[in-house]
């Protein structure tokens, strides 16, 4: 997941109000309650919530920081809120010191694999820069963003590489369980699977070709096309590699590669 998609200036908190954790927490609720993401879930849920997570065991993790988080069933998206407190707030941290720096992860309640892989970005960003100290002294909700997004390999949705639609057709069983391994093989981690039927089928009705359907293989009739979206740059290492399995798709019938520009892309194939 991209921190682009979920953390933007207007969830960024310079100098959050409260001198308690349980004010702080009121507060940051209040905050994320007027996100689009968390348009469905009411401030009071969002602060209840962050608090019996808290009650759990802090998520202050030392070193002036803490990453409150919890999961919501109405919550559209995942949300990341960051806030400041320039006096720091005693949040039952490991380490006892005041915490400076929050960084509040809300998302939906069946995505836990994702609400992960976002705490642990976030333990990554923290641990390998100064980027605590850089929001500290930031002022304004944009400071804090570019403090923020400067310390991630990330690049926003316009500068994306472009994404291609690869559809690879094959009347041929044998090659269809190779070609899935080598998207797995190559990192492509979500495609869906088209079941259909070729124009035998239909051939077959009409008079004039009929007698001559006895000659034909029926299973020709039947086909699967894998579809996924991929990174215009790994096209043509797929088509290899698809190549390698199948043959020269010039000089064999029964499967078909076909690529296709995509206009907008949202959602994704992974299964998980």
């Amino acid at each position: 997941m991209n921190f682009y998609d979920i953390l933007s200036e207007q969830s960024c908190m310079p100098h959050v109000h409260g001198n308690t954790r349980d004010e702080v927490l009121r507060s940051l609720a209040r905050h994320a309650a007027a996100l689009p993401q968390m348009e469905a879930v009411s401030e009071e849920d969002i602060y209840e919530k962050l608090l019996a997570r808290e009650e759990e065991g802090s998520t202050g993790f030392g070193h002036g920081m803490a990453i409150p988080h919890a999961r919501y069933a109405a919550a559209d998206g995942f949300v990341l809120l960051i806030a400041t407190s320039r006096k720091g707030v005693d949040f039952r941290a490991i380490d006892k010191k005041k915490v400076k720096v929050f960084f509040v992860l809300l998302g939906p309640e069946d995505a836990p694999r994702d609400h992960l892989k976002v705490l642990a970005g976030i333990s990554s960003i923290v641990s390998r820069s100064n980027v605590c100290r850089q929001l500290e002294v930031s002022v304004t909700p944009s400071a804090m963003y570019e403090a923020f997004m400067s310390k991630t390999d990330e690049k926003p949705e316009a500068a994306r590489e472009a994404m291609k639609l690869l559809n690879v057709v094959l009347y041929e069983d044998r090659f269809f369980y190779d070609i899935i391994e080598l998207f797995i093989e190559e990192g492509i981690d979500g495609a869906t699977i088209l079941e259909s039927s070729g124009m035998g089928q239909y051939i077959s009705n009409i008079p004039l070709f009929a007698s001559f359907m006895g000659f034909m293989n029926e299973d020709k009739n039947r086909s699967r096309t894998i579809m996924a979206t991929v990174p215009e740059s790994r096209v043509e290492r797929l088509i290899r590699g698809i190549e390698g399995i199948t043959g020269d798709l010039d000089k064999k019938q029964g499967a078909m590669v076909m690529v296709l520009d995509v206009a907008f892309t949202k959602g994704s194939m992974k299964m998980m």
